[in-house]
C-alpha cells in the first residue's frame, strides 16, 4: 500500500472507503501511556467514524469505531500487516519531514 499524506478529514474517509474489506493493523493511543495494537479488518465507513473488526484474545472478535480527525492527529494510526508501514502520515509529522 502507498503511504498518504493527508491533511484533511475528507481524503482520510476517501481512502477508507477504498478500503473497506482490507485487513490493517490499527495502534490507538488511549491516554495515560496506554497503547493498543490490534489487527482488524475495515468494515464500515460512516460520516464522522469508520468501523474496525479487531481481532480479540481467543478468536473473539469486536467492532471498535474510530474518528478520522484520530487518524489525522496522529492517536489512531493505521499500518499495512504486511509491510508495518504507515497508511496515512499524521499531520504532526508532514512538517517535521521538511
Amino acid at each position: 500500500m502507498e503511504e498518504l499524506e493527508v491533511n484533511h478529514v475528507a481524503e482520510i474517509k476517501e481512502k477508507l472507503t477504498e478500503m473497506v474489506g482490507d485487513r490493517v493493523k490499527v495502534k490507538a493511543n488511549m491516554g495515560r501511556t496506554r497503547v493498543i495494537e490490534r489487527m482488524g479488518v475495515i468494515k464500515n465507513v460512516h460520516p464522522a467514524v469508520f468501523i474496525v473488526e479487531v481481532d480479540e484474545r481467543r478468536g473473539r472478535k469486536s467492532r471498535q469505531s474510530y474518528q478520522y480527525v484520530d487518524v489525522l492527529t496522529g492517536t489512531v494510526e493505521l499500518f499495512d500487516p504486511e509491510t508495518g508501514e504507515h497508511i496515512f502520515t499524521p499531520l504532526g509529522t508532514q512538517l517535521e519531514e521538511h
